[in-house]
C-alpha cells in the first residue's frame, strides 16, 4: 500500500470518526443543556415553603476575588434559609478576615459563618477535606439542611442562580445539580483556550447523557454542585472521595450509579437522576492570562483523567492525533501533491469540526473562525495531557494552591 494511499485512508478515518461524534455522541456539541430563566418561579407549593440550604466554601488564598464572590452569595434572592460556612484551608493571605470584612457589608452578614481549618491529614485532598469540615458543622447544627451547595471561592454567582438551581432540583426530582459556570474568556490565551476546555469537557461527558437516567454517564463542574443532604448520606458521605483529584465527577458517579467509577456495577438503570448544565450568567473570577497559567491548570489533572494509565496515554495522544491534526496535514499534502479526493475529504472534516465547535464558541462569545484553530488547540492540550504524565511520573502529581498530591 503507498504512503498517499495510507495518507487517504487517515483523513477518511477521522471524517468517519467526525460524523460519528457529531451524529450520535449525545449531542455533546450542541452546548444546549442550560439552566433557563424560567427556573427562577418559584421552586415549591405554597404550603411547603423552601428548602433549607447551606452552602459550603472551601477557600485557600481566595482573600482577592472574596469582595466578589462572597458577596454574590450573601446577597442571593432567596426566600428559604440560607447559611454560608466559608472554611479557611489554612490561608496566608487573611481570607477569613477579608471573608468577614464582606459579610459586614451585606444586607445578609449573618448568614455566613467562617471556620478555621484544621491540617490536612493523610489520604485527603485540600479542597475536599475543606468541604467534609464545612459539611460535619452543617450535621451539628438543629436544623439539618435540605440541600448543600458546594462552590469555589472564586465563582460569582448570579443573584438568582441559588433560586434557579433548587427550582430545577425540586421541579425533576434531582439529587445533584450542576452548572459548568463561565470560565473566564478575557485574554487572548483565554479566548483561544478556554472555550474548547469546555468542548472538550462536553465531548468527555456528553451532558444529555448524563442527565439521561437510563444512561450510567455521570459528571459535575466541582464550581457549583447543589446536593441534597439524604442523596449525600445515600452515599457515605465525602469520605468516600477523599483521595480523589477530580471529585466533582467522582461525586456526581458515586450519586448517580450508587458507586465510584471504578467499582463494580450497580443494578440496571433508572440510575437517580442528576443534572449537569451550562450558563453565562455565574462566573468564574479566576484569571487565566498567559499559556502557562491553562497549561498548569490542565497539566493539574489531566493525566489523572486517564487513571495515571500509560496505554491510556498513548491511546489518547493517538486519537488526539488522528482527530484533530490529520485533516490539516491531510489538506495541506493533498493540495501539495494534486491528490483531490485527500484534500476533498480533508477539508470537509476540517470545516466540520470547526462547525461543531461553533455552539461552544458562541456561548463564549467568540468569533466562529476561532473553529479553524481547532488542530492547534488540540495539539497543545495533547502537549499539556503529556505533561500532565511526566509530572506525575517525577512525583509532582497535582499539584494546587501551593500543595502537592503525589498520587499512585
Amino acid at each position: 500500500m503507498g504512503i498517499q494511499a495510507v495518507g487517504l485512508g487517515l483523513v477518511s478515518l477521522s471524517l468517519v470518526i467526525w460524523i460519528g461524534l457529531v451524529g450520535v455522541w449525545g449531542r455533546f456539541w450542541w452546548a444546549d443543556q442550560c439552566l433557563s430563566e424560567a427556573s427562577a418561579s418559584d421552586p415549591v407549593e405554597a404550603n411547603r415553603g423552601y428548602p433549607t440550604v447551606w452552602a459550603v466554601i472551601p477557600a485557600r488564598n481566595e482573600a482577592d476575588v472574596l469582595p466578589h464572590s462572597l458577596a454574590s452569595l450573601l446577597n442571593q434572592d432567596y426566600p428559604g434559609r440560607l447559611a454560608i460556612v466559608l472554611v479557611d484551608d489554612q490561608s496566608t493571605d487573611g481570607t477569613a478576615t477579608v471573608a468577614r470584612q464582606v459579610a459586614a457589608q451585606t444586607q445578609h452578614p449573618e448568614r455566613l459563618v467562617v471556620l478555621t481549618g484544621a491540617p490536612l491529614p493523610p489520604g485527603w485532598t485540600g479542597k475536599l477535606w475543606a468541604l467534609e469540615q464545612g459539611l460535619r458543622f452543617t450535621q451539628q447544627q438543629a436544623l439539618a439542611p435540605d440541600y448543600l451547595l458546594f462552590t469555589d471561592a472564586d465563582i460569582a454567582h448570579s443573584p438568582n442562580n441559588l433560586r434557579q438551581l433548587v427550582a430545577k432540583a425540586e421541579a425533576e426530582a434531582l439529587d445533584l445539580t450542576s452548572l459548568m459556570v463561565r470560565l473566564r474568556c478575557d485574554s487572548s490565551w483565554e479566548k483561544l483556550l478556554i472555550p474548547a476546555f469546555v468542548f472538550f469537557f462536553q465531548m468527555l461527558y456528553p451532558f444529555p447523557w448524563v442527565n439521561d437516567p437510563h444512561r450510567p454517564t455521570a459528571a459535575a463542574a466541582g464550581g457549583c454542585i447543589l446536593i441534597r443532604r439524604l442523596a449525600l448520606e445515600r452515599i457515605g458521605g465525602l469520605g468516600l472521595l477523599r483521595e480523589a483529584l477530580i471529585d466533582d465527577c467522582a461525586l456526581a458517579a458515586a450519586v448517580k450509579l450508587g458507586r465510584l467509577p471504578t467499582a463494580a456495577p450497580s443494578p440496571s438503570p433508572p440510575y437517580h437522576p442528576i443534572w449537569l448544565g451550562l450558563t453565562t450568567t455565574t462566573h468564574s473570577l479566576r484569571p487565566y492570562p498567559s499559556l502557562g497559567s491553562i497549561w498548569d491548570m490542565v497539566a493539574r489533572s489531566a493525566y489523572t483523567q486517564l487513571h495515571y494509565s500509560p496505554g491510556l496515554l498513548l491511546g489518547t495522544v493517538l486519537g488526539m492525533g488522528l482527530v484533530y491534526l490529520v485533516p490539516p496535514l491531510g489538506l495541506a499534502w493533498g493540495m501539495a501533491t494534486g491528490a483531490v479526493p485527500m484534500t476533498a475529504i480533508a477539508g470537509l472534516t476540517w470545516l466540520l469540526m470547526a462547525l461543531a465547535y461553533t455552539p461552544t464558541l458562541r456561548l463564549y462569545r467568540c468569533p466562529p473562525r476561532l473553529g479553524l484553530a481547532l488542530p492547534l488547540i488540540g495539539l497543545l492540550y495533547t502537549l499539556m495531557t503529556i505533561d500532565s504524565a511526566r509530572r506525575h511520573w517525577r512525583g509532582q502529581g497535582g499539584a494546587w494552591k501551593g500543595r502537592v498530591y503525589p498520587l499512585s
